[in-house]
């Protein structure tokens, strides 16, 4: 029971009771007995004083602390003034020490606690409402906002990562923790019950409509980077918060320097672009464009007729190959520049092939799972941020409609439509020049798109008689295709929905060739 006498000031507390209630068990035991071993009583709940008891410790039940039972299938249990009395007391306010000594209230100066799994039960494949909703955490949250907000008396713990740092300064400072650790650690609390929150509201908030009007989302670092897009700027990676899959999961890195900013850019845009194509595929990203795409019978060869589209750009691109590395492809990798290599793993003779050169990144792709869900792409404004769905549908050929007098045949229809599928992840205005599933020609990023036409005849490696270019919007004249048909392409696939459609369809008419509209647009700014 508390003395009414023994008023305390901030950060003289000595921990001698502590509570812990936690659903990740991580470490939780041999946090409990380094408490244990320091004097400290144990206040547990549930599953938590089980796990203690099962251990060889010595745990008091929460209802013998509160004088209530839990109940209610355990919603009701930790909810009570002689719980958060013993939180929230200002232990140098002789009111409050009053208080708390008429309605027998005990001093908790430690509580270790961490929430109920919403967003891994959340983001499970057919969860009912019901099971997402009992994993919504009351009582939990309210001990870690309690004790958060008195860190000058009453310390939380809620990452088992701090449990060694904790127990450490304990065994050292005769069971007290400083008042700079104990802010710190209510930093931590109030930063995972704000996630908590902002996933609960985005789940109900989806329930309901894709763009609510509160836009809710968290992110949590994951690794300090090198710098940003340039030497004197800081750089962090964050993922979001109950995101099913992020551009590094289930990535290991096998060999090579540590990742930077740059290098997850182009990453991203080449694990989105090879992401489109289930056959063996390479796809080559320079500056976060595709300088170099391909599909064909064998990895090896995709990844030759990738490269072939443009060396000179391919200099210190990201490869991203769908198919296991063996020795033979290792060995014509071996022989560029590559700044980040990534495959669904690497055989042993080709890992040592490759690691012959020390700074290129290697990694192991074993991620398989795909989003579910609406996936949406979100772009940081000055004071805000830009919302739209994901485009990461793939147009079919049925959707599509042929407006010219002359129809591609089958070769040139899977020509447009692997081009067609490149161009959604070429910036705008994007030009891609294809032929035999391979890209020949790249035109991105240019102001005009007829100037984009004529950057990607310009890089062509090869003779473009028979190629196919795919437009990612509507040609506004007939010039573009005009430079096109002179350079040998005998068919083109674009959205259409110019004023002078008519005209350019006049245009390929003239010229005997083929063209699709696709009435869908793939802008990429």
């Amino acid at each position: 029971m508390v003395d009414p006498a023994s008023l305390t000031d901030p950060g003289d507390v000595r921990v001698r009771r502590a509570l812990l209630s936690v659903s990740d068990k991580r470490g939780v035991v041999d946090f409990a007995k380094g408490l244990a071993a320091l004097g400290v009583e144990l206040v547990s709940t549930g599953g938590t004083a089980k796990a203690l008891r099962e251990a060889g410790l010595d745990v008091r039940a929460v209802d013998d602390l509160t004088g209530f039972p839990e109940m209610m299938d355990g919603r009701l249990k930790t909810l009570h003034p002689k719980l958060h009395g013993g939180l929230l007391a200002i232990r140098n306010d002789p009111e409050h020490v009053a208080s708390a000594q008429e309605h027998g209230i005990e001093w908790i100066d430690l509580v270790c606690v961490n929430l109920y799994p919403f967003e891994r039960t959340a983001a499970r494949r057919g969860v009912s409402d019901e099971e997402v909703i009992e994993n919504i955490d009351i009582g939990g949250p309210t001990m870690i906002r309690a004790a958060a907000k008195n860190h000058a008396f009453t310390a939380v713990v809620v990452r088992p990562e701090s449990y060694d740092a904790v127990l450490a300064e304990l065994q050292a400072a005769d069971s007290q923790l400083s008042l700079d650790t104990r802010r710190a650690l209510a930093g931590e609390a109030f930063a995972l019950t704000a996630r908590y929150d902002t996933a609960i509201a985005r789940w109900f908030a989806e329930q309901v409509e894709d763009f609510p009007p509160l836009f809710l989302r968290a992110f949590e670092k994951v690794t300090d980077l090198p710098y940003g897009e340039n030497p004197h700027q800081r750089a962090a990676f964050y993922t979001q918060v109950g995101a099913r899959r992020h551009v590094l999961s289930m990535v290991a890195q096998l060999h090579g320097k540590e990742l930077s900013f740059n290098n997850l850019l182009d990453l991203d845009g080449a694990k989105t672009a090879l992401r489109d194509f289930e056959v063996p595929a390479c796809v080559i990203v320079k500056h976060n464009n595709p300088c170099g795409a391909a599909v064909a019978a064998t990895p090896l060869e995709a990844y030759q007729r990738a490269f072939a589209c443009d060396p000179l750009s391919a200099f210190g691109g990201i490869i991203a190959i769908n198919r296991r590395v063996n020795a033979r492809l290792a060995e014509a990798l071996s022989q560029q520049f590559i700044e980040v290599l990534i495959a669904p793993g690497y055989d042993e003779d080709a890992l040592e092939i490759l690691t012959r050169k020390p700074n290129v990144r290697i990694l192991d792709d074993r991620e398989r799972r795909r989003p579910i869900g609406v996936q949406v792409d979100i772009r940081q404004v000055d004071g805000g941020v830009l919302v739209q769905d994901h485009d990461g549908d793939i147009d079919e050929r049925d959707s599509m409609e042929v407006v010219s007098a002359t129809a591609p045949d089958d070769r040139q229809w899977e020509d447009l439509l692997f081009a067609w599928r490149i161009s959604k992840h070429v910036k705008s205005n994007a030009i891609v020049l294809a032929k035999e599933l391979a890209t020949v020609g790249i035109g991105a990023g240019q102001m005009s798109r007829v100037d984009s036409v004529e950057l990607a005849i310009r890089k062509a490696q090869s003779p473009l008689d028979g190629a196919v270019l795919a437009s990612d919007a509507f040609f506004p004249f007939a010039d573009g295709p005009a430079a096109a048909i002179a350079a040998g392409v005998r068919a083109i696939i674009q959205p259409g929905g110019s004023m002078r459609d008519g005209e350019v369809i006049e245009a390929i008419d003239q010229a005997g060739i083929a063209m699709v509209f696709t009435r869908r647009r793939h802008f990429r700014h």
